[in-house]
Formats: structure tokens, C-alpha cells, sequence
């Protein structure tokens, strides 16, 4: 009802909150998550409702990363948020290479359930933001070091979720311009994530 009434008002285009594409990423341990077969039927209620008029819809996915408000949350290294009492663990290799295939399947699915695209969350200290900055990020590994190796799975979800939606599937990237925080990111390393994000297939950039 609530988005039925945005899209009946007018609205262009509509962004859902943000649903995780695994377990580990949920805000909260029963968040939302877009992860099962079975999760799709939920999800065209709301691009039914939507589609009633012509207005578009595209699922946040958002991993929580050290935000996650629970004892099973990861990041880029083992740095402790100050807004929550729950330390992450640094993710493996293998665990970042299984979470960019749980971003492009998530994806998948959502559009199974007919949204028009995803808006993958890379801003506000989520998961994605959290590799990007140095503030967080102390990896030696490739996805560590310069802008280049922080940017590595951002990019790698977009191409990821790019290959497994097609063309015709929007794809939007929220990316903060400025972290203003201690070793944050600043312009002119956003501006190299936004070009490289752009190429990877990101169809509009949300700053």
C-alpha cells in the first residue's frame, strides 16, 4: 500500500530499503533478505502493486557489513564500529568472491519478482563503502592497498550483478561523494570508483 500510493502519486521511479543478499549482511538477525526462490512470491506483491501505473522499482541491496547489529557480521578488516557493540570478522577471500555471487544472484532473483533494477548500497558506511575507505580497509591482499584495490569487489559485484540481469535491468550505485571521516575517501578517489563503476556497468550513478 505504502508504495502503491508513491507510484499512484506520480513518483518516476522508486527505491525499495535496503535487503540484504545473504545472511551475514542482514541489519538486524531477522532482517530482510533476498537470497531464496521462495523470497520472490513476497516481492511481487510490491512490483505488482507498483506496475500498476507507470512507475519503475528497484530493490536496495544492501549488506550491512560491521553495521550488522549481530555476532555473525564481517567486513574488510576486524575494526569495530563505534555504533555497535559487535566486532566484525575480516572476510576471506572466498567469503568476498561468495558475496559478490550473492549480490549478482539476489539480483537475479529480484528481477524474477519484476523489479525494473537494484540499487547496490556502496555509501553510508555499509559493507561496500567500508572496502572503499581506508578508514576501515587495512587489507595487504588484492582487495586492500590504493583506491584501485579497496574499488576491486565493488566493481566485481557490478560486473557480477551486470552479467547475471542482462542489459535491459537498471543498475544504480549509491556512492558517497566525501566520507569526511578520518583516512575516509576523498574526490578525486570517488571520482576514479564512479569512472570504474561506470565501465563495469553501472547505468545511472547515484552520488
Amino acid at each position: 500500500a505504502f508504495y502503491r500510493a508513491r507510484a499512484k502519486g506520480g513518483v518516476g521511479l522508486i527505491v525499495t530499503g535496503g535487503i540484504s543478499p545473504n545472511t551475514r549482511g542482514r541489519l538486524a538477525p531477522f532482517g530482510c533478505e533476498l537470497s531464496k526462490f521462495w523470497h520472490v512470491g513476497k516481492h511481487k506483491k510490491i512490483t505488482a502493486a507498483v506496475h500498476e501505473y507507470p512507475t519503475k522499482i528497484c530493490l536496495q541491496l544492501l549488506h550491512a557489513g560491521r553495521y550488522a547489529y549481530h555476532p555473525f557480521s564481517v567486513s574488510a578488516s576486524k575494526v569495530k564500529s563505534p555504533i555497535n557493540p559487535f566486532t566484525p570478522k575480516a572476510m576471506s577471500v572466498g567469503q568476498i568472491k561468495g558475496t559478490i555471487k550473492d549480490f549478482a544472484h539476489s539480483a537475479k532473483l529480484a528481477k524474477k519478482a519484476g523489479y525494473d533494477g537494484v540499487e547496490i548500497m556502496g555509501s553510508e558506511g555499509y559493507l561496500l563503502n567500508q572496502f572503499l575507505s581506508s578508514h576501515v580497509n587495512k587489507r595487504k591482499d588484492i582487495y586492500g592497498g590504493d583506491i584501485h584495490g579497496r574499488m576491486k569487489f565493488a566493481v566485481d559485484v557490478v560486473k557480477a550483478v551486470r552479467e547475471a540481469t542482462g542489459e535491459d535491468f537498471i543498475i544504480l550505485f549509491r556512492l558517497s561523494v566525501i566520507d569526511l571521516v578520518k583516512d575516509g575517501n576523498v574526490m578525486d578517489e570517488v571520482i576514479t570508483v564512479a569512472k570504474a563503476l561506470e565501465e563495469a556497468g553501472v547505468t545511472i550513478m547515484n552520488t
